[in-house]
């Protein structure tokens, strides 16, 4: 017997208390969620996330579910490239990036797509639960807490160039009652995940929950671009 659900999306995103700009970008369809986090102090980071993001929800399409993985490298590499054709035609563009947290679904099967730092979160069973891992120094290298900075600095992203652009992607089975959650690390970064599971387990309704975490990283001083999305199965 096959498996029906039915997927429940909200997404939202703020400029926070400090940024003279958004960079982030993000998306919800029939078939396709993504959040995409411009880099910062980087070269058009607002302009490199848009990008992506445009690039990618032409996939938001019926996908048989046995090709979900390989179609979601295949966006990914898409993306890659819209951004190397734009940099080659605007040289002011060199050296913009992005990551990338995206969800491909088809059925009762989902890809799960990260390059980069933002998040993807899945709340099962009472419990939320980190489902991607963070593309930095700090989890390859020992001894970056010593160095200011390095812990945190990207060792994957979306820039264009062929090199540092694999992406982790993962076939997940969808289960009535799953909620996903992807974020940025303006939400992670700043607030606790204790308090990011307790909004995932009380705050029944999509919008009203993007509404509540967002609001929790600005009541954490806002210090980045927060955009939240939210994938609920039932």
């Amino acid at each position: 017997m096959t498996l029906t659900v039915e997927i429940h999306t909200a997404g939202l995103t703020h400029i926070g208390q400090v940024r003279r700009r958004n960079e982030d970008a993000f998306y919800v369809g029939n078939h396709l969620a993504m959040v995409a986090d411009g880099l910062g102090g980087h070269v058009a980071g607002d302009v490199a996330s848009s990008i992506v993001i445009e690039a990618v929800r032409s996939y938001d399409q019926p996908t048989p579910a046995g090709q979900l993985v390989d179609t979601a490298v295949e966006a990914i590499d898409v993306a890659n490239r819209a951004l190397q054709a734009q940099i080659a035609a605007n040289q002011d563009l060199a050296g913009m990036g992005t990551t990338l947290v995206a969800l491909l679904w088809s059925g009762s099967k989902v890809a799960v797509a990260n390059i980069g730092d933002s998040r993807i979160y899945c709340y099962r069973d009472h419990q939320t639960t980190l489902i991607t891992d963070d593309h930095v120094y700090g989890h390859l290298v020992s001894g970056t807490t010593q160095v200011p900075a390095l812990a945190g600095r990207l060792t994957r992203f979306l820039n264009g160039r062929p090199e540092g652009v694999s992406a982790d992607v993962v076939l997940r089975d969808l289960q009535p009652g799953d909620r996903y959650l992807l974020c940025s690390d303006g939400l992670s970064s700043y607030v606790p995940e204790s308090d990011i599971d307790a909004a995932m387990g009380s705050v029944e309704d999509p919008d009203m929950l993007v509404e509540r975490l967002v609001g929790l990283a600005l009541d954490q001083g806002g210090h980045d671009n927060v955009t939240v999305v939210v994938v609920d199965v039932r």
